[in-house]
């Protein structure tokens, strides 16, 4: 097996990420540095990673949680802030969220130690549909809902075009439901505080078909069988 799928396979990195770990020397194959991309290793190798020694075939979980706010989407921070990783109790692999959820942002996240897993559901190449749900400051007019759907300039970025929907209209305030193709920084947020609304509070309740549901500020559950199947095919 490769050296940088047997790293990914480990929860370590994705293969990409490995190569770097190769290619910096922070990779040793029985005690020695090694950045040959392509090693193969061995049924008797011993694999360091930055000082750690890899065990043998991990089991590779799957997570959905609820992100509250509150906590980073971090394994650690170094403003010693809360972070997701506090909330797992009963998980005992070493997992790390997919992409993230800001600080004033909740709902669905996903967390894993498949690294490869990791690689192919963060890029921005796949375009996986993100749906949230948006309570913004003030009532939306046609025009700005056109607007965002057709696609605002956001730091000089033009977003893709999205799918809204006003769910619930109140004297001050409008819930939006929003289905967005990418995932810039704060990018629902900047949308719409560019459309004159900003956002007042905001959850992510889908990543393409796999639906947050029920589960609760703070929860999370293993991802089914037929979840995983789902997302592997995007």
């Amino acid at each position: 097996m490769r050296l940088n799928k047997y790293i990914a396979q480990r929860g370590i990195a994705s293969r990409r990420k490995a190569d770097e770990l190769i290619a910096n020397g922070n990779v040793k194959i029985n005690g020695q540095p090694m950045r040959q991309m392509g090693y193969d290793v061995k049924e008797d190798d011993k694999v360091e990673v930055n000082g750690v020694l890899l065990g043998e075939g991990q089991k590779l979980v799957y997570y959905i949680m609820n992100k509250p706010v509150g906590y980073i989407t971090s394994v650690k921070d170094e403003q010693d802030r809360p972070v997701v990783m506090d909330l797992l109790t009963d998980v005992h692999a070493r997992v790390f969220p997919i992409g993230r959820l800001d600080y004033d942002t909740s709902g669905l996240l996903i967390l894993t130690n498949d690294g490869d897993f990791s690689q192919k559901i963060g890029h921005p190449k796949n375009s996986i549909p993100k749906t949230y749900e948006a309570l913004v400051s003030g009532r939306l007019s046609r025009e700005r809902v056109k607007w965002l759907k057709v696609g605002v300039d956001i730091d000089g970025y033009i977003t893709k075009p999205a799918q809204v929907e006003i769910i619930k209209e109140g004297p001050s305030s409008s819930l939006v439901r929003i289905t967005i193709q990418e995932g810039k920084n704060r990018q629902v947020r900047k949308m719409f505080k560019t459309v004159g609304n900003p956002v007042l509070e905001l959850q992510r309740i889908s990543i393409g078909e796999l639906r947050l549901g029920r589960l609760m500020p703070g929860h999370y559950r293993r991802i089914t069988q037929k979840e995983l199947e789902y997302l592997k095919t995007l």
